[in-house]
């Protein structure tokens, strides 16, 4: 038998939202997708090839515009902790790819003469071949 419901125990019902309060939280969840869509997207241009490297700029500089109004939206609103996550998450990854970007801007040669290069290798050895000419192509400090 389940005991009676008391008012006051920890356990409460939630009160409806507003229409105000359903319309802010749609906003704070498309904003969240668009920001998803935009890291992924960054990464995934970065992937293709490093000529979009101007691309993947652009979209990681949206990913983390968007991703700071949306965590500023969840902190302040209150969101769920899921939403909350994800727009950690996905700073943390908009954060690595403006390292990556940086780097592949200031060494772009190289990275696109090895992109060429193990998209063309069939073999194991043929794709060290390609990261030893990496290697070799980039300043003693970063060996």
């Amino acid at each position: 038998m389940n005991p009676p419901k008391d008012p006051a125990s920890p356990q409460q019902t939630r009160q409806p939202l507003s229409d105000a309060a359903k319309a802010s939280l749609s906003k704070t969840h498309n904003l969240f997708r668009i920001f998803i869509v935009a890291v992924l997207g960054s990464f995934f241009v970065y992937q293709v090839d490093v000529a979009y490297l101007w691309l993947a700029a652009i979209l990681t500089a949206a990913s983390i515009v968007l991703g700071i109004v949306v965590l500023v939206r969840a902190i302040r609103l209150k969101e769920s902790k899921l939403v909350l996550f994800g727009t950690i998450s996905g700073l943390v990854v908009s954060a690595v790819m403006v390292l990556l970007v940086l780097f592949t801007a200031a060494f772009f040669n190289p990275v696109q003469e090895f992109q060429q290069c193990s998209r063309n290798a069939l073999t194991q050895q043929a794709t060290s071949q390609c990261q030893t000419q990496l290697e070799k192509s980039l300043p003693t400090q970063l060996r």
